[in-house]
């Protein structure tokens, strides 16, 4: 497997060691969960007091978030929480879709015997990862959600692409505001370990076609739960 093909971080660069990056971690974590809904403001004079830091490194991490595309910066109006639509997470996906399955098919015909031990085992933590989302959604989605991005990212890992990898990381974190939705909302029924199966079982057996085809409908299905949401979870106008 190709040197060129590992994966850069999801979040950004900054170190949650310093009071930039401890500020960046826990908004982009609050924005995620709903703390502050889409579209909401961002008053800096108030936040900065919540999150234990001064305006100068709160306006630092804030930049950060404009940077991941969660955060609008609007001139004299200050920040905003980037709104959510159905319009949105449909460009979304299928962007994503188009991306993750040709990563999968390079990384099928290219991975090794440590790449195949590597899905095995993201999908094994992800396994007991859903069991303990399934009997307690709302304070198991942070493991599982991290659990799930590794098995995704372990799959496409001997894709040699960089800038693939690059925008598919772009793209699956501006999902994650969705998918808690529905991860936590349960707006229709799935399987989500059955459909990781299926696709992990294609992977392993090298058999490109109906594993591309499985991860592309896995992908899908969380758009067709998010359409099937209230409409007052999303962002007015």
């Amino acid at each position: 497997m190709s040197d060129g093909a590992t994966l850069p971080p999801l979040a950004h660069s900054a170190s949650a060691n310093t009071l930039v990056g401890a500020a960046y971690v826990n908004l982009r974590r609050d924005i995620i969960q709903g703390v502050h809904p889409p579209g909401s403001r961002l008053r800096v004079e108030h936040l900065k007091d919540d999150y234990g830091v001064g305006a100068g490194t709160l306006r630092e991490a804030l930049a950060l978030l404009v940077s991941d595309a969660l955060v609008i910066a609007q001139g004299q109006r200050g920040f905003h929480v980037t709104p959510i639509s159905l319009e949105d997470f449909r460009d979304i996906t299928e962007n994503r879709v188009l991306l993750e399955t040709q990563a999968l098919r390079q990384s099928i015909a290219l991975g090794d015997d440590d790449w195949e031990s590597a899905v095995l085992a993201a999908f094994h933590r992800l396994s007991k990862a859903e069991q303990r989302l399934a009997a307690d959604p709302d304070t198991r989605f942070e493991e599982w959600e991290q659990r799930n991005r590794e098995f995704h990212r372990e799959l496409i890992r001997a894709c040699p692409s960089r800038w693939l990898h690059h925008f598919l990381g772009i793209l699956y974190q501006q999902a994650e505001r969705y998918r808690r939705l529905t991860v936590t909302r349960k707006p229709i029924a799935r399987d989500l370990d059955d459909e990781h199966k299926g696709i992990l079982d294609a992977t392993l057996a090298r058999d490109a076609d109906r594993a591309c085809d499985l991860l592309a409908a896995h992908i899908r299905l969380t758009y067709d739960a998010v359409a099937r949401l209230p409409s007052n979870l999303f962002t007015p106008g």
